[in-house]
């Protein structure tokens, strides 16, 4: 018999019970749906409903369902169709018919809801750990490679030289902004929903407030409707993981390239890479590669709910369980993500000779150049371009760069530059006079270091 089976005259269709079952996937929520029920249960005591010797034997019958559940031994039944009423089912085995009492005061609706809310709390910490762990990956970089140059890039076109530090703390910012989300979305998981019955509260006297405090929110819903058809909180979070999933990808991408032959920049360790089973000589970024070619996974739940929740009147409706299974794939999907770039990224080798090569045989000065017209001449900076554009035209032609020709080469453009401009086409003289704040320079990266730092504690 269906715990809500009194009213039907018929067992359900075997296929629409498995259809319509969730306890596949929410049985993760099995700790939180037992820690509200402990609440509960205290607060029923409070409103009369359940004497003292009452709520402990439910509570201790709820307490020993959770040492099953730890131990593995606990049976989910696809009949008892969800979380809940495969606890509440058990419960009644052990406890006899006290048990039914518990469910007083609340429906599956706020129920479920509040298991979300503790769920994600918890979720949303841990995911918070992760980014600072990566976060720290990067800094420790960051100052292992402070005087590496390297070339930046713009349509994947060499720009202008940058210190290798600089390009690695850009990541440290995005995904500071990606825990400054977190922080933000948490204060939308920690509003309690409990009490808010089916969808119109409930005739029986309980204290909210207190329940809340009970179980460690700090706010409640004060609308009952919104309190059970609710799922802001669970879109925000995706719309963040799918922000971080993007900023990983990006990161992921940079990554593939830099340990190609073409670039060779970095060297991936061998615990972190596959090999071919045709091409002895392969070695694949794999993980990397796995990261980015999971964001689209991340995307799409976010889509997916975004499209579930478009055209549902209130208060329940049975679509909201659809809520679940991509939240927690999408979890599982960055937690990992975030895990092991962490632990990639930490045995990660970089070949400076390789980037020195690379911004030493390039056109990266050019911009510098152009400002040096200007101070030095005090013509508009689009005069100064065109005459550089037509350097570059012509060591193009003879095979130079923009180092290599000389003083008499240069004065065929402009008659301002002497030799003082030779410093300034090195790749250090390119990086040490951009200094201004959040700028290349060492002076600027070392501050820029500093203010990441306390960033981090924040």
């Amino acid at each position: 018999m269906k715990l809500w089976g009194g009213r039907f005259k018929k067992e359900t269709n075997s296929s629409v019970e498995e259809f319509g079952a969730s306890v596949f996937f929410d049985y993760k929520l099995a700790t939180e749906d037992i820690q509200g029920s402990i609440a509960h249960a205290k607060m029923l005591c409070k409103a009369k409903v359940l004497t003292e010797a009452e709520k402990e034997k439910i509570i201790a019958g709820l307490e020993s369902i959770a040492q099953e559940i730890k131990e593995g031994t606990f049976e989910f039944k696809v009949e008892l169709e969800d979380v809940h009423m495969n606890i509440e089912k058990r419960l009644s085995e052990k406890i006899g018919s006290l048990g039914g009492k518990l469910h007083t005061a609340r429906s599956r609706n706020d129920q479920v809801a509040l298991d979300m809310h503790l769920f994600m709390k918890k979720e949303n910490r841990q995911l918070v750990a992760l980014l600072q762990d990566l976060q720290e990956t990067l800094l420790l970089l960051a100052e292992k490679y402070f005087d590496v140059i390297f070339p930046g890039y713009t349509h994947l076109q060499r720009a202008q030289p940058v210190l290798f530090s600089h390009h690695l703390l850009a990541y440290f910012w995005m995904f500071q902004r990606d825990r400054e989300r977190l922080n933000e979305q948490y204060k939308r998981c920690d509003l309690m929903p409990l009490g808010a019955g089916a969808l119109a509260g409930t005739t029986f006297s309980i204290d909210r407030e207190e329940l809340a405090s009970e179980l460690g929110f700090s706010s409640l819903y004060e609308n009952s409707m919104d309190a059970v058809s609710d799922r802001d909180y669970i879109l925000e979070f995706l719309a963040g993981t799918s922000i971080t999933m993007m900023h990983l990808s990006r990161l992921s991408e940079e990554i593939i390239l830099w340990s190609s032959q073409e670039f060779g920049f970095i060297e991936l360790d061998d615990s972190f890479t596959t090999g071919s089973s045709i091409m002895p000589q392969k070695k694949n970024p794999d993980v990397a590669e796995l990261v980015r070619g999971k964001t689209g996974r991340v995307y799409g739940h976010l889509i997916s709910l975004l499209t579930v929740l478009k055209g549902l009147p209130l208060a329940y409706n049975k679509d909201l369980q659809e809520d679940k299974e991509g939240l927690f794939d999408s979890l599982d999907t960055v937690k990992k993500s975030l895990s092991i770039f962490s632990a990639m990224l930490k045995t990660m080798q970089v070949n400076k000779e390789n980037m020195r090569k690379a911004v030493s045989k390039d056109f990266s000065a050019a911009t510098d150049l152009a400002d040096y017209l200007v101070k030095e001449a005090k013509i508009p900076f689009r005069e100064a371009h065109e005459v550089v554009g037509k350097m570059v035209a012509y060591c193009l032609d003879k095979e130079k760069y923009l180092a290599d020709l000389t003083i008499e080469e240069m004065h065929q453009f402009h008659s301002s530059f002497n030799p003082s401009v030779e410093k300034l086409l090195q790749p250090e003289g390119v990086v040490n006079a951009r200094k201004s704040r959040g700028g290349t320079a060492p002076v600027a990266v070392r501050e820029q270091l500093q203010r990441a730092k306390e960033a981090l504690r924040r």
